[in-house]
């Protein structure tokens, strides 16, 4: 069975981080509650994908996540340039990277391998000041929708393969974008009327435990029955 690594943030912000949040465009998404993972509709997306295409293969014709449905699941910016930097493949490259971007660098302990611990960049968000307009700037220039949904097919991608038993990109995206596209797989959406379109699903555990029990052989009769119109 594939294994999600699908974690859930606890922050909560003041009114500094919330300003900042707003001004980059990350608001909304750091609003999404916990949104609880189907691990047996993951599966059966999973052995629907074709890296080849980057699409669903079902039946009825093929079917993908767009730059669109970001935007209405997350709520992240469209906009802007391509996140992207060079691949850091050492600890050096790495401690110079975190010098220039945030004007510290992790020591040796505080990294594993060629990334960063996550505890080393949860005190440094303690110690960051805010108000720095050009880091601010830089922030909101890039287009994070579209580096959320490039990871989300690189992940499907790598899953998809016979030797590989984890997932580890978005599965709220993933998630939602099935429920929204084929509302009869969905379980019952507790806040109807919210935005980002993910919180329509906060919590749905509570009201609709039947569907968190639902096994692979229910997903896929259903994607099997699938008829157009």
């Amino acid at each position: 069975m594939l294994t999600c690594d699908h974690s859930v943030s606890s922050d909560r912000y003041d009114d500094r981080v919330e300003e900042h949040l707003h001004f980059t465009g990350f608001y909304h998404a750091s609003q999404i509650g916990i949104v609880q993972c189907q691990k047996a509709l993951v599966y059966t997306l999973v052995k629907r994908w074709h890296p080849d295409t980057h699409t669903f293969h079902l039946l009825i014709g093929e079917c993908a996540v767009t730059l669109e449905d970001v935007a209405m699941i997350l709520g992240l910016p469209m906009d802007g340039l391509p996140v992207t930097r060079m691949t850091i493949s050492s600890v050096e490259a790495l401690e110079a990277e975190c010098l220039h971007q945030f004007g510290a660098a992790p020591r040796m302990s505080e990294c594993r391998g060629s990334g960063i611990k996550l505890t080393w960049l949860r005190d440094l968000k303690e110690r960051l000041q805010l108000t720095d307009e050009e880091n601010k700037q830089s922030i909101a220039q890039f287009s994070w929708g579209s580096a959320c949904l490039a990871h989300l097919y690189r992940a499907l991608c790598r899953a998809s393969r016979f030797d590989c038993k984890k997932i580890d990109s978005s599965l709220t995206l993933l998630l939602v974008w099935a429920w929204i596209r084929l509302p009869f797989l969905a379980p019952v959406p507790r806040e109807p009327r919210s935005f980002p379109l993910a919180n329509r699903w906060r919590n749905w555990e509570r009201g609709d435990r039947r569907f968190r029990y639902m096994k692979l052989a229910h997903f896929r009769k259903a994607f099997d029955d699938l008829q157009e119109g």
